[in-house]
């Protein structure tokens, strides 16, 4: 599928907030666990998937549009832990408290973007540190790891990424970023 691309919206982290993320994430190190690379850390607002070439423009003026539409915001890490659901998790995410500029956020977009109305989600600002191996047993026991001091991520754009599928991880490649400019 030459003619096809496949497309996420994300915002970068900034290296302060990566760094504290990589070294916390050391909490994690099990032969049933395999680490997101440093360089594919990101924080999702909306995946897009396969599309065809030719709506590349219009997804990029959507993005301008969109980004118009809202202001910077800041969050809140909360702790790094298995997830999403506690009892039955396929990875281990930094989770960020909930903020209602990141929900409106991502709300906009999903509805901006999605072939079909959505159903009303409930967005989790989150960061994917690690994933399970399919083939391995999920370790049990995996602790919750809260940060000592404030830790704070200043969300002041997001960025059409591009994800090529490869072996043992993606690789992603910044499209192009939108800053948020409503004031």
């Amino acid at each position: 599928m030459k003619d096809q691309i496949r497309l996420f919206v994300a915002a970068k982290l900034p290296a302060e907030v990566k760094s504290y993320l990589m070294q916390a994430r050391q909490a994690y190190e099990d032969p049933n666990i395999r680490a997101v690379p440093e360089e594919n850390l990101h924080l999702t607002l909306y995946f897009i998937g396969n599309v065809p070439t030719t709506e590349d423009t219009y997804i990029r003026q959507t993005l301008a549009q969109v980004a118009q539409r809202h202001a910077p915001f800041t969050l809140h890490l909360e702790q790094l832990e298995p997830g999403p659901k506690p009892r039955s998790p396929r990875l281990i995410w930094a989770r960020f408290s909930q903020n209602e500029a990141f929900s409106k956020l991502s709300q906009d977009l999903t509805q901006a973007l999605a072939p079909a109305p959505p159903k009303q989600e409930k967005f989790i600002p989150h960061v994917t540190l690690c994933r399970f191996r399919k083939e391995g047993v999920v370790p049990r026991d995996l602790p919750l790891v809260t940060p000592p001091e404030d830790v704070l991520y200043p969300v002041s754009s997001f960025a059409l990424w591009q994800s090529q599928l490869a072996s043992p991880h993606p690789i992603y490649t910044i499209v192009e970023e939108y800053p948020l400019t409503f004031s």
